[in-house]
């Protein structure tokens, strides 16, 4: 078995490096300037198969043998899912994890933005908007059928379970952006009235205050933070439940630490020949923050936490290292 796998890995590198010299290379610019080489994408798909690989073995170790199918899944299950036929590409979105740019990337792939060719020109509204993009339960039997052939690019981009938590506290709860303002007074209130005894009336009015230890406290709490005790708000749920990775068998793994080269491997893969994802963010200074916020929490609430995120962690390749200084046994 391990041997047909390799041999399989070698074949799929083969046949991959061979489209990749093939094809029309990329121009020697984009709308950031940044300059596309062959060789960082062959280098770059050299690690999305291994990853690929790995991840197919944890999801032979974590599901039954014969578990859920694409016709199992849910609308909601399939949510998340945008679908572009034209280009043969199917994106899972995850929030915290660079969703709102791809989105925009994906608007000036589809021609729904007409406006000029920077992405980060688009409104983070408009690209979230209901109805912008087509979902892969939009599609017909035949149509989702074809999404797992080879022609497409299945696309997911995921993140280390605790750094895209503390990403979603830090911008729902601790910020003052409309949305984090918005997130305040329902999720923040709810957090403060439940969770915080003898909590000042101003605290109480607006939730603008909520402690990260308090957010945990939160999760660990699913009759207040789990609609019907089973689902978290999308911005820190499981991303496996969101994008079903041993179902969808995403062949372009994406992480958030190598965001530009997977983003480019995935629109090059997909056609996007004068496209990049964009480089003109501002960088997230979330992973350099993750020991100020997880160290004065109690080792049990950790334990738990990952508990609840211990499928990505385990399907992902993510460990507890960067947050503890160790790994649980």
């Amino acid at each position: 078995m391990e041997h047909n796998a390799l041999q399989l890995f070698g074949i799929l590198l083969i046949y991959t490096f061979a489209q990749l010299w093939a094809a029309p290379a990329f121009g020697d610019g984009n709308n950031n300037n940044v300059k596309i080489t062959k060789q960082s994408l062959e280098l770059t798909q050299t690690i999305n198969i291994q990853r690929q690989e790995y991840l197919q073995r944890q999801c032979d170790l974590l599901r039954d043998a014969d578990t859920q199918t694409v016709d199992d899944l849910t609308d909601l299950q399939m949510d998340h899912m945008i679908v572009d036929k034209e280009h043969k590409l199917l994106y899972c979105y995850v929030p915290k994890v660079a969703c709102t740019n791809w989105k925009r990337v994906l608007m000036l792939l589809t021609g729904k933005w007409q406006n000029g060719t920077d992405p980060l020109m688009i409104p983070g509204a408009l690209a979230h908007s209901v109805g912008m993009f087509t979902k892969f339960s939009d599609l017909s039997e035949e149509e989702r059928a074809q999404v797992f052939s080879e022609e497409y690019t299945r696309f997911i981009l995921v993140r280390h379970p605790f750094e895209r938590l503390l990403s979603a506290y830090r911008n729902k709860l601790e910020g003052g952006s409309p949305s984090a303002r918005y997130f305040q007074s329902r999720v923040g209130r709810q957090i403060v009235h439940e969770l915080r005894p003898g909590a000042s009336n101003a605290s109480l009015e607006l939730g603008n205050d909520v402690q990260f230890g308090e957010f945990v406290q939160y999760l660990l709490t699913p009759e207040l933070s789990r609609t019907n005790q089973t689902d978290y708000n999308e911005h820190w749920e499981v991303i496996a439940k969101l994008c079903n990775p041993c179902v969808m068998k995403y062949n372009v793994v994406g992480k958030y630490d190598t965001l530009l080269d997977d983003s480019a491997l995935a629109l090059y893969l997909a056609g996007a020949k004068n496209l990049t994802f964009p480089t003109g963010h501002k960088p997230s200074s979330t992973r350099a923050n993750l020991r100020k916020y997880f160290d004065p929490l109690p080792i049990g609430a950790i334990r738990r936490l990952y508990e609840i995120y211990e499928e990505d962690f385990r399907l992902f390749d993510y460990g507890l290292d960067d947050v503890l200084g160790f790994e649980f046994g």
